[in-house]
């Protein structure tokens, strides 16, 4: 691995000036989550890892630490983490998180003997993470990078890899005054990245020890048509019709799906719609914003899913298995801010996908989109446009949706590169 030093006084400012802002985040975070939940929860819940971590590992325990930001990165990570347990089938697996949402779901986690909070990454918090974790081998997870914790890894010459990354020129690791954060890259001995251009970032580091091996979710999505996907109550909702699924949708998605079910959209359609956000209050008024008969799952029982045309999912978990009985698919969080969430979960099941016009920071979106198996739309003209095109067309809807399940098909493959690499150097 190069032993390119990147040190200069523009460095040692931003190496100060990291150190300080960590320094102060401790305290700004803990003021802020007076008001936050979901900001007091993460504070609350570091404080508790070092001593969750000295319950549960000993000094002569070998171990494995998997790291990723929150939820999405653990989804991409799983597949590879399951094939890593096999070649290390005598480690305890310890599982953090950075974000709330990532812990507060995966908590128990079969896949880890202890799941916690990454501590803020100081230096004094780098040195006792590892003093007490003590990782044979640690896996990243796209482009979770902390500095402090990763080059005290270094220093005591720890294995690590980093896989499905994702990288873009504007990031600071590729700016002239980023020498500090790209130092931190180089504590892992190998990158997989998700495609040729990031490894092209990465050379111009000097950073070579990089395979192009995809993104691990394509392999994830593709192992789901190998389950049951069955739903009784969602056969018995659909009723043979063609049905269009919302999925993971936001309060700006929901409003032009509304009004395309209230004012053009067929009667003989069935659509299922499942929020992101399943607060009563929320779920509430998408259900009173509807004007034809609609049903919630939480009321599934009592209720003729047969004769309702709109079915709202307030509750999570089983998104996976509904868009297996889509015709249609509509993807959520690309009209606002909140970021595109997963279209391969859909894609896999060979059906065409709408999302919104904020996709720039997704390629399998951008990827989609230049296959014509994905449209981008931005207002309510072109959501009722393509809807109606696809409706109404059934030849052009099946030829559209049959190049997504190409496209998954021909970027499977991650996982087996990833863990080639490993199974070849383990000393397991």
């Amino acid at each position: 691995m190069p032993k390119k030093s990147y040190f200069c006084p523009k460095q040692i400012n931003l190496r100060i000036l990291y150190n300080t802002g960590i320094f102060l985040a401790q305290y700004l975070l803990q003021a802020i989550g007076v008001f936050n939940p979901k900001i007091k929860a993460g504070v609350i819940g570091r404080r508790e890892t070092f001593n969750k971590l000295k319950k549960s590992i000993s000094a002569t325990d070998k171990t494995l630490w998997f790291h990723c930001a929150s939820l999405g990165e653990y989804e991409q990570g799983l597949p590879v983490f399951s094939e890593i347990k096999k070649i290390y089938p005598n480690h305890k697996v310890i599982l953090s998180f950075f974000s709330p949402s990532g812990y507060d779901i995966r908590k128990n986690a079969p896949i880890a003997d202890c799941v916690v909070y990454l501590p803020l990454d100081s230096k004094h918090n780098a040195k006792t993470l590892l003093d007490l974790v003590h990782p044979e081998l640690t896996v990243f997870v796209k482009y979770d990078i902390w500095p402090n914790v990763l080059n005290e890894l270094k220093r005591r010459q720890g294995r690590a890899i980093l896989i499905s990354a994702l990288f873009r020129k504007e990031q600071i690791f590729f700016k002239p005054y980023g020498g500090f954060m790209k130092e931190a890259l180089f504590a892992f001995e190998h990158i997989f990245t998700q495609n040729e251009n990031a490894k092209q970032l990465l050379e111009t580091i000097g950073y070579k020890a990089i395979t192009v091996s995809g993104d691990t979710r394509f392999d994830r999505v593709s192992n789901q048509l190998k389950i049951d996907n069955t739903l009784d109550f969602i056969a018995e909702f659909k009723n043979n019709k063609l049905c269009y699924v919302a999925g993971s949708t936001w309060p700006e998605d929901e409003k032009l799906l509304v009004h395309y079910i209230n004012t053009e959209a067929p009667k003989d359609v069935k659509f299922i719609i499942a929020p992101h956000n399943i607060k009563a209050n929320q779920i509430n008024q998408l259900q009173s914003d509807i004007k034809t008969k609609t049903v919630l799952f939480s009321e599934k029982e009592s209720k003729d899913l047969s004769q309702a045309q709109v079915f709202i999912i307030d509750t999570i978990g089983i998104l996976t298995k509904i868009y297996n009985y889509a015709d249609i698919a509509y993807v959520g969080g690309a009209l606002g801010t909140t970021g595109l969430h997963n279209t391969l979960e859909p894609a896999v099941f060979g059906i065409p996908i709408l999302i919104g016009n904020t996709y720039d920071k997704f390629p399998e979106a951008i990827d989609m989109i230049a296959n014509q198996g994905m449209f981008s739309i931005k207002n309510q003209s072109e959501l009722n446009e393509i809807s109606t095109k696809l409706i109404n067309n059934s030849e052009f809807r099946t030829k559209t949706g049959a190049k997504n399940a190409y496209y998954i098909n021909d970027n499977e493959g991650a996982i087996g590169l990833i863990t080639q690499y490993l199974g070849v150097n383990s000393s397991k």
